[in-house]
């Protein structure tokens, strides 16, 4: 692109097109590094395989007896688990960035400086949805399946996607603050190990004591995991039966990711100018 040709785009449409080439760029590292995919994927499949046939029978759903209704209980934690998780691949991708330069070579480039974060969280939302795929494949083969019809299982997936949007606005915040890629793996998850298991991801909200309910009833990730459930027909039960989290699943799904981006995503593109200006 010539420079009279450049002059002519707006902001808006620069930064659109210089956070797709940075996402096609990190997208084409994937193949690469197989063992990365590899282990994305092994974790999650590690999960349902492990709760699925392990813990199955242990766990009660209150209303729908039997291990075929706790598999189906199961995929839809096992999937915001997983969107959640995405924080990972966000930090520790621009820890590494930074740690290595390339922050500073993008920031020397005639190029938004937005797109160094848009185009790592687009790539890994590409990312992600192709994880979720394999999920989905897995589940299928442990039982799991939706009752609700393909639009609703689509709308179920597009929130699922959207809130890996918003928790790799958090691994953006992680990665610009920490020191590099190690500390930014440790600090990416260490918080969502409580906040998963703290969650009806795995266990129903009606078998926690009765202190916890609230708490995970209104844990955002439950509100995922309640919502997919609804759209997908899966066993979904509520500890207060006439509260809001069960009431309005969705709705309440929409509203903790919209409060996420919008409070992260700031945050990201403040942390980044701040740290390129230095």
């Amino acid at each position: 692109m010539s420079q009279e040709q450049a002059t002519r785009v707006s902001p808006i449409g620069r930064a659109l097109s210089d956070g797709a080439v940075l996402a096609w760029r990190n997208l084409k590292r994937i193949p690469r590094t197989p063992d990365m995919l590899i282990y994305a994927t092994i974790q999650p499949i590690m999960f349902v395989l492990l709760f699925a046939y392990v813990f199955g029978n242990a766990i009660p759903i209150p209303g729908f007896p039997g291990a075929q209704a706790y598999r189906e209980f199961l995929m839809s934690g096992i999937f915001a688990q997983t969107m959640a998780f995405a924080v990972a691949s966000a930090s520790v991708g621009l820890a590494d960035d930074m740690s290595k330069g390339l922050i500073d070579r993008f920031r020397s480039l005639p190029m938004a400086r937005s797109a160094v974060i848009s185009g790592r969280v687009i790539g890994d939302l590409v990312f992600n949805a192709f994880v979720m795929l394999v999920m989905v494949i897995c589940g299928f083969i442990v039982g799991w399946r939706w009752h609700e019809g393909f639009l609703n299982a689509l709308a179920a997936f597009a929130i699922l996607l959207l809130f890996a949007f918003a928790m790799l606005w958090v691994g953006a915040v992680i990665g610009l603050s920490v020191g590099g890629p190690e500390v930014a793996a440790s600090a990416g998850l260490i918080w969502l190990f409580p906040l998963t298991f703290l969650s009806n991801a795995f266990v129903p909200t009606p078998n926690l004591p009765s202190v916890l309910q609230p708490v995970a009833e209104w844990n955002p990730i439950s509100s995922i995991v309640a919502a997919c459930r609804h759209l997908f027909g899966n066993p979904s039960p509520f500890a207060s039966p006439d509260s809001f989290p069960a009431r309005h699943p969705v709705l309440l799904s929409l509203l903790w990711c919209a409060v996420i981006i919008g409070v992260f995503a700031p945050l990201a593109v403040r942390k980044y100018r701040s740290t390129t200006a230095r």
